[in-house]
Parts: structure tokens; C-alpha cells; sequence
């Protein structure tokens, strides 16, 4: 999960409101500053609404307050009544402003909050209407760029499809769990996974015993994301990539979403890890639905080459999610090996630009140049793999 740009500093509250703004067919827009009011509106209206993890109440406030972000909450209104509601945040990318979802390229899977008893379709969101009302609303904003949405949430079709510009560069992996885990284990190479899970509960026996950890408290939380941070750094100093997870904002985030989960009844957000001989080796970040886990984020130690925590603690969540009685783990962004050992669903989620200005519509050309870039050099595994290693050998480390 990288996050692509910098959040810019609040702006006079005056520019961040709007009037309702006309659309296509008996809907309206409108654009509030995400104050304490709006985002009370905005959790109140999520009790009863669809919306992705990322478009959670925790997740919108615990970023909002880490990182002072200049968020704004868009509504969408079909008769007069609110149907549909999105948390985004203006943030800077080089000398753009860009309106997207509240929490950036750490927002995976996303999907806006919508009210559950909408008539459906929800009128069509004209680009012409929402580009209006933000204009109106907050002028200094060049492109509207929401990112990795995905098509269909909990049975509901996307409402914002018809906004779609162009397809998610990244494939997302998920595994069905229907039938539990050993049906899931039938279908998936059962003698394989069972042996090296069973090698790896030895090899951890001999190294002092282990345990899996549920952060269940505030203490809980705090070590497994202290190691997770450490853990991460690392993993991604051999990788060559930037570590998006080491500035206090983003660390004051994490701490403050898996906090906030512990306090909400359906806790939407939680951390599993394993701890081998009294030292935590793995953590996994999950988002919990009705209906699935998501794998957001993993930390794991590889210094012994011979074992394999993070094998055995996706094993380890994916059968606790069977026993949940959950319908999909969902591995997220990101085609891995690892992700592709269990998996049997493919989904392609899509991109929606929406230019405000000139600067804007020049900004639009670049993502998708850059998007069918990316796509074209993770379709060729030569390409992508000789991308990898450079981009190792630059982070100071060599790929094997």
C-alpha cells in the first residue's frame, strides 16, 4: 500500500462548502468540510449504509485526526434524502490537488458509503454534476482520482461504475471459503499445505513453542504493530521500495484505527500475530465485513531461511475466518506467489478521473499512461521480474 502523495494543509473553511448542485435525473450534490458535524452526519449514516473498510468511520476519523487531513465529505442526494455519501481528502502531488479517498493508496478495495435501502439504481452521478459542485465547493482542486474501487460490495453494484475510467493496473486475489476450511483445503492442494503447516508447528516447538496472537487490547496492539513497523522497515529496505509506514503520521494512524476497532462493536479492524519463543516473527493488519477478511498489510521476520511465518499465519487467519462462517478472504492488491497458492477469484477494480481544470485533464493523461505502463510490465514476467531486482540493487540489497 503506497501512498502516493502528500496531504496538503487545511484551507479557509469558507471554500470547502457548497450549494446542492443539479445532477441527471432528482438527484443532487453537496460538498461539506469534514468538521465535527459532517463527520457525525457521516458515521450516523453509516450504521444503516454498504461502504468498503476504508470507508469506515474509524478508518475516515483515525485519518483524518493523524494526519490533519483536508477532508471534505461529498453527498449525494436522490429526492432529498442522502444515498450516498464519500469521504475524500484534498492532497498535494507535485503541483496538482487531488480529491481522493481518505487514506490515499492505503485505501484498498473501495467502495462509497451507500444507503441500504437506496432505490436502486442510485440515479447516475454525472461527471459534469460532480465536477460542478466541487468546482463551486473548492476551486483550488485540479483532478477528482478515486482509485481501486471495487465493482460490486456485499451483492451491491458499484454506484460510481459509471464513473469509471479505466481498469486498476493491479489484479486483487480473494479465496471463496464457502463449504470451511476443509472443503477450501480440498480444493487447494490439501497434502501440500497441511504437510509444510505441520513442519512449520515443529520447527517452531524446537525454537521454544508459539503462539497466535489476537489483539484483543490496547497492549496487544501496541506490540504487534511496534514489531510490525520494525518488521516492514526492514523487509522493504531489501526491496529498494519507500517505507510509507515510518512517518509518525502514518505510524499515529495504524495506532489509532486498530485502537478505535477495539472500542467498536462490529470491530472492523484487527491484528493477528504469531510469536515464537516469546518473540513476535509475524503480523498480519486485517479488515473484517460481514462477509469477509481483507488482508491489508503483513510484517515477517525472514532472517531463518527455514522457516515460514507468514505461510503459517495466513493459514493460520484463513481458517479462522472458515470458522467465523465468513464467505471470503480477500488477499487485496497485489498479484504474489503466496496470494496465488490459494486463491480462485480475479477481480479488476477500476479507476475514476474526473478533470476540474486544465491542469487537471493534463494531470488524467499522465495516470493513465502511467496505469497501462504498469500494466504492461506486470503482463511480462521477464519485465517485471528484472524491474524488481533493479529496484532491490537501487535499495541497497541484491534480489535472489
Amino acid at each position: 500500500m503506497v501512498d502516493v502523495g502528500a496531504v496538503s494543509p487545511s484551507l479557509p473553511r469558507a471554500r470547502h462548502d457548497s450549494r446542492a448542485a443539479p445532477m441527471e435525473g432528482a438527484a443532487a450534490i453537496t460538498v461539506q468540510a469534514a468538521d465535527e458535524a459532517a463527520l457525525a452526519d457521516y458515521e450516523a449514516f453509516c450504521r444503516d449504509a454498504v461502504h468498503g473498510p476504508a470507508q469506515h468511520p474509524v478508518w475516515v476519523r483515525s485519518w483524518i485526526a493523524a494526519t490533519k487531513a483536508d477532508a471534505i465529505i461529498v453527498t449525494v442526494h436522490d429526492r432529498g434524502r442522502p444515498v450516498l455519501k464519500l469521504a475524500l481528502e484534498v492532497a498535494a502531488k507535485g503541483p496538482f490537488r487531488i480529491a481522493r479517498f481518505v487514506g490515499g493508496s492505503h485505501a484498498n478495495g473501495n467502495f462509497a458509503a451507500l444507503a441500504r435501502d437506496a432505490a436502486m439504481p442510485v440515479p447516475p452521478i454525472g461527471e459534469k454534476a460532480l465536477a460542478g459542485a466541487l468546482r463551486k465547493a473548492r476551486p483550488d482542486i485540479d483532478l477528482v482520482f478515486l482509485s481501486r474501487q471495487n465493482p460490486r460490495f456485499l451483492a451491491v453494484e458499484n454506484p460510481l461504475s459509471a464513473l469509471a475510467t479505466m481498469t486498476s493496473p493491479n489484479v486483487s486475489l480473494a479465496v471463496r471459503l464457502s463449504g470451511g476450511f476443509e472443503a477450501l483445503l480440498d480444493r487447494s492442494n490439501r497434502k501440500r499445505k497441511v504437510k509444510h503447516y505441520k513442519k512449520q508447528i515443529s520447527k517452531f516447538r524446537q525454537a521454544g513453542g508459539f503462539r497466535l496472537i489476537e489483539a484483543g487490547t490496547p497492549q496487544e496492539v501496541e506490540l504487534l504493530l511496534e514489531t510490525f513497523f520494525v518488521l516492514k522497515s526492514e523487509r522493504l529496505r531489501k526491496m529498494g521500495i519507500a517505507n510509507v509506514f515510518v512517518s509518525p503520521e502514518m505510524q499515529a494512524f495504524f495506532r489509532s484505527l486498530f485502537l478505535g476497532a477495539l472500542e467498536t462493536e462490529d470491530t472492523p479492524f484487527v491484528l493477528h500475530g504469531l510469536e515464537v519463543g516469546g518473540r513476535v516473527i509475524a503480523v498480519n493488519g486485517l479488515s473484517v465485513t460481514d462477509h469477509s477478511f481483507v488482508y491489508e498489510f503483513s510484517g515477517i521476520d525472514d532472517g531463518n531461511p527455514t522457516t515460514s511465518p507468514g505461510y503459517f499465519l495466513n493459514y493460520s487467519s484463513i481458517e479462522w475466518a472458515c470458522r467465523l462462517d465468513k464467505k471470503l478472504y480477500d488477499f487485496s492488491v497485489g498479484d504474489e506467489r503466496f496470494k496465488r497458492s490459494w486463491s480462485d477469484v480475479e477481480t479488476w477494480q477500476f479507476e475514476t478521473l474526473v478533470p476540474l481544470n486544465l491542469k487537471g485533464r493534463s494531470l488524467a493523461l499522465y495516470e493513465r499512461g502511467r496505469a497501462g505502463a504498469v500494466r504492461r510490465i506486470k503482463a511480462n514476467p521477464r519485465l517485471w521480474a528484472a524491474v524488481k531486482k533493479l529496484r532491490a540493487r537501487l535499495g541497497g540489497e541484491t534480489a535472489d
